[in-house]
């Protein structure tokens, strides 16, 4: 199975180069796009000098900081012009555990489309997070499940594969959202389409090392679009531009 893994990067310096050696360690035969968006700590250099000397480590330098939801479509859409049959993305500060990896590829087998590392069934958690992170997350969540009716636990975890046909059968390029707006709105965009998900559990840890990308911007940003999407969903029409194309 050709499976390709996309991490987007920005300042990731201190975790990435152990990160891709944790992840050739539990799938030695994977490709790894690594997305970086101009990182002013040197992220870039290191990985280039690794892909030096190993072809499965694939890097694609951006000049600016574009965005998580563009870097991620970046790195998937590289992925599957060179044929990958399984596409991955996941965060590049291990608060994506690379030992899942192998138990989410094992969810994709049968008719399963998706997989998704679930915080949010049973055996997942997360850990290291304060009291407001948690309400924030399970908030979010629940209102994502609740206004537009998804059968799914966890509808931001960036942590999940999708098989050849359905990525082709998304067409993810349509939807017109950044940041966590782009994680549920995409598992929103896959409920829809009739593309079946299975959520394996995985434990989230806050990240050890740099700093959290998380702003009052992106969380304002997610709740805008959940409110037009929801609006969208129940009158057919937009309140300014449509996030779908």
């Amino acid at each position: 199975m050709d499976v390709w893994i996309t991490v987007p990067t920005y300042n990731e310096a201190e975790n990435i180069r152990r990160l891709l050696e944790a992840i050739f360690k539990v799938l030695p035969n994977a490709r790894v796009v690594i997305v970086d968006d101009n990182s002013p700590d040197g992220t870039a250099e290191i990985v280039s000098e690794m892909a030096r000397f190993d072809e499965r480590i694939h890097l694609v330098r951006r000049p600016g900081k574009f965005g998580y939801a563009s870097a991620i479509l970046t790195g998937l859409n590289y992925a599957f012009e060179r044929g990958a049959q399984v596409l991955g993305h996941m965060d590049a500060d291990f608060s994506h555990d690379p030992q899942r990896l192998p138990t989410l590829l094992e969810a994709l087998k049968g008719s399963t489309d998706i997989a998704i590392g679930s915080r949010y069934v049973a055996g997942g958690g997360v850990e290291g997070w304060s009291l407001y992170r948690q309400i924030l997350s399970r908030g979010a969540n629940f209102l994502a499940r609740t206004l537009l009716n998804l059968p799914v636990r966890d509808c931001t975890s960036g942590f999940r594969f999708y098989r050849r046909d359905a990525f082709a059968k998304l067409q993810l390029h349509r939807l017109r959202v950044e940041g966590y707006g782009f994680l549920y709105l995409s598992t929103a965009w896959a409920v829809w389409n009739g593309l079946k998900i299975a959520e394996v559990p995985i434990v989230f840890v806050d990240r050890k090392h740099g700093k959290s990308k998380l702003s009052r911007r992106v969380i304002v940003e997610a709740a805008m679009a959940l409110a037009k999407v929801f609006i969208w969903r129940k009158t057919g029409r937009w309140l300014g531009k449509p996030l779908i194309d």
